[in-house]
């Protein structure tokens, strides 16, 4: 039987017209830097708050391809970095989107990497130092990444514990940047322009927001992030009354406790 290698060229995005993205601080700066001097990078900040689209961003800042990982309780180091196939009389090495991004020199960004097992994250640990390579063992490679390949990872401190945290001999291989929702005016510009509101609208839909977020800890895990806010502004666009739109997009989205829920009902109809 023939052994072929197969790079699934689909894992490799090119973004050929800018993301929106709006810089809160120095963010872009550092990430340039990093991406200069081949040091990965780690990004942390609460669910739907740009991480993901300002990976995207920089990607085509940086006119690199971008794979993109989501990582999950039962992603495999196999499922990274890929596995044999039999493809009738041939047997077929398919490369993972890890393996994939490091033969094409581009930006792998695993997101939300707590959630992969602790026995996969182990794999990166060669890529992300001074080594900059991948062992593939089922194939007896390593595979030396270009100057142009960039490991970008992402995790929410809000659900660290003990079962779930990244490992300091993990950690501290990176570069941190540390993300949060902007400010209300920042945020309200971006809803407008997402979302296809007015400002005034965008207004009130932040107010929901900063609302919600004061009750992370007594009885919500997260606040409304700037993606649920961005999605009530889209229906109310569509002509959902805001209200409707806010219950539907906000409050359901959040929570499924009677009580918290009936909690989130009242600052809908506080601000609508």
């Amino acid at each position: 039987m023939k052994d072929s290698i197969h790079t699934l060229a689909p894992q490799l995005q090119r973004i050929d017209s800018e993301p929106y993205y709006q810089s809160i601080a120095d963010e872009v700066t550092l990430f340039e830097a990093a991406a200069a001097r081949c040091l990965p990078v780690l990004l942390k900040g609460p669910t739907g708050c740009g991480k993901t689209r300002f990976v995207e961003h920089m990607a085509w800042r940086l006119k690199r391809p971008l794979v993109t990982v989501a990582c999950h309780d039962d992603l495999t180091t196999a499922d990274l970095v890929g596995r044999y196939l039999i493809v009738g009389n041939e047997t077929v090495w398919v490369d993972g989107p890890l393996t994939a991004a490091v033969r094409a020199g581009a930006i792998c960004y695993l997101d939300e990497l707590v959630e992969a097992r602790k026995d996969t994250i182990v794999v990166i640990h060669p890529l992300a130092d001074a080594r900059r390579v991948l062992a593939v063992d089922k194939r007896g490679e390593m595979v030396a990444a270009p100057a142009s390949f960039m490991l970008v990872v992402s995790y929410n401190p809000g659900y660290q514990s003990v079962l779930k945290e990244i490992k300091p001999s993990t950690r501290q291989r990176f570069v941190a940047l540390d993300f949060d929702y902007p400010e209300a005016a920042v945020e309200a510009g971006i809803v407008a322009r997402e979302g296809g509101v007015d400002t005034e609208m965008a207004k009130r839909l932040v107010k929901l927001g900063e609302l919600t977020r004061n009750l992370k800890g007594a009885g919500l895990d997260e606040g409304a992030s700037t993606r649920l806010l961005i999605h009530a502004a889209q229906l109310i666009a569509a002509g959902i009354a805001p209200a409707a739109a806010c219950t539907a997009a906000v409050a359901r989205a959040l929570c499924d406790d009677a009580d918290m829920t009936d909690t989130l009902d009242d600052l809908v109809r506080a601000v609508f």
